[in-house]
């Protein structure tokens, strides 16, 4: 049963159930909460909802935003949706648009909204043809956050063929890393770039993405070890 956990001031993470995506390969999912100024608490890649996360969620604040960080981080959005009527969901402009039935208030753009400008930054990356991601980074902890483009997952994790195949997408290994697949679908590595450099300029001392544990030191140079492929 998914519970939050403190990771630091205002921010809490939530392991939710593994799911299941192409061709048999599970994932393990993961979300994060940051509690606003405003009081009104940022949901980032929401798991599955259940009425206990419901009770500890309630007990932190108002659920105000929803947050689907990519395009493929969309499943539980409409259980959210029935849960959260008040919520604003927000999503990258191409899940919209794949997904014309589920409802989604703004669009997530290279720029924080004026809701949590000054206490989330985000930094968009643009042109992979395998989706469009946006990392964040709340202020107050000093995390950033990403959602598939960084993975690190036990190499215990799939069996079989399939533990070749991550072993050779770089979704297992030693140490964080942008996965080959991704790697291969950037249009244009100059985009890349620029959005890597945005983000290197974050205080970075934590790092938090979907798929595999948080890295609590040396954050920034993980993140750097990770981008390394792009020159």
């Amino acid at each position: 049963m998914a519970h939050l956990t403190d990771f630091g001031p205002n921010i809490w993470l939530c392991d939710g159930p593994v799911v299941r995506g192409a061709v048999g390969f599970r994932f393990p999912t993961r979300m994060a909460v940051i509690r606003l100024a405003s009081e009104e608490l940022f949901i980032w890649s929401p798991v599955a909802l259940s009425d206990d996360l419901q009770s500890e969620l309630a007990s932190l604040g108002r659920v105000g935003h929803v947050v689907a960080p990519n395009t493929l981080h969309h499943l539980y959005l409409p259980s959210w949706r029935e849960a959260y009527p008040r919520a604003r969901f927000h999503a990258p402009s191409d899940l919209r648009a794949t997904y014309p039935d589920l409802r989604i208030d703004a669009v997530l753009g290279p720029e924080p909204p004026d809701t949590w400008s000054g206490e989330i930054d985000q930094v968009q990356f643009e042109g992979n043809a395998l989706t469009t991601e946006v990392a964040f980074f709340h202020r107050e902890s000093a995390t950033a956050i990403f959602t598939d483009l960084i993975q690190h997952m036990p190499e215990s994790w799939f069996s079989g063929w399939r533990a070749i195949v991550a072993r050779l997408d770089l979704m297992t290994g030693a140490k964080p890393a942008v996965p080959r697949k991704f790697r291969m679908a950037f249009k244009d590595k100059r985009l890349a770039r620029a959005a890597v450099e945005k983000v290197m300029k974050w205080p970075t001392e934590r790092l938090v993405f979907a798929h595999g544990p948080p890295v609590q030191t040396a954050a920034r140079s993980a993140i750097v070890e990770a981008f390394r492929w792009l020159g």
